[in-house]
């Protein structure tokens, strides 16, 4: 197989080297998700039946303790709790956009490596085929005679380059949109905790312990 990918010439070593990018920020980002990942309508109920008990002291020790950027949204709306409705929502939103693109964090470069790794194969495809035609002339100004085995090389990097510049990009595309799903799940759940927060604060009539 090492052989194989050998043929391919320097732009496999570009390939491979995207590859092991990419799946480093997967796993990075796999693991990111599954720290951050909380049974959100379980986490609200608790929060709203501390809420309706009027101790929001311990309802922000609970975000305090629970991972997660709904917890972290959640918190900043409580401790605006005494405040107006726009300005809890204000804070939460300002909460929001500093969890967000934590999630999002080297995405782009996932993204990246899913469109360039194709581009890296045309290219070896390209030098390749170049490097078979050159081998042509070559021997034709030598020989006249052109054995299929002397363009050998140039068609080897053709063609590995080729499926490998796929065999990185697909999976890496199908990785991307997976997180990019994981991404907006989360912040679904985002909006949905900070939206049930803001009716439980306004709904209240009294003062909470504190």
């Amino acid at each position: 197989m090492l052989e194989i990918v050998m043929k391919g010439g320097p732009l496999m070593v570009l390939i491979g080297l995207c590859s092991v990018l990419a799946l480093t920020i997967f796993i990075e980002r796999l693991f990111h998700f599954h720290r951050a990942q909380i049974d959100t309508e379980k986490f609200m109920t608790g929060i709203r039946n501390i809420i309706k008990k009027g101790k929001i002291t311990e309802a922000i020790s609970i975000c305090d303790e629970t991972p997660g950027p709904v917890a972290h949204i959640v918190r900043a709306g409580l401790l605006k709790h005494s405040e107006t409705k726009e300005e809890i929502k204000e804070a939460i939103e300002d909460a929001g956009l500093h969890e967000v693109p934590r999630f999002e964090k080297n995405l782009v470069v996932l993204a990246t490596i899913a469109h360039v790794t194709p581009l890296l194969g045309l290219l070896g495809t390209v030098t390749g085929m170049i490097r078979a035609f050159m081998k042509i002339q070559e021997i034709h100004m030598a020989s006249g005679i052109v054995n299929p085995a002397d363009l050998a090389k140039g068609i080897w990097e053709a063609l590995v380059t080729t499926a490998g510049g796929l065999t990185v990009a697909i999976p890496t595309y199908v990785a991307y949109n997976y997180l990019v799903s994981r991404v907006d799940s989360l912040v679904l759940d985002m909006e949905k905790s900070a939206t049930e927060l803001v009716n439980i604060l306004s709904e209240r009539g009294e003062e909470y312990e504190v």
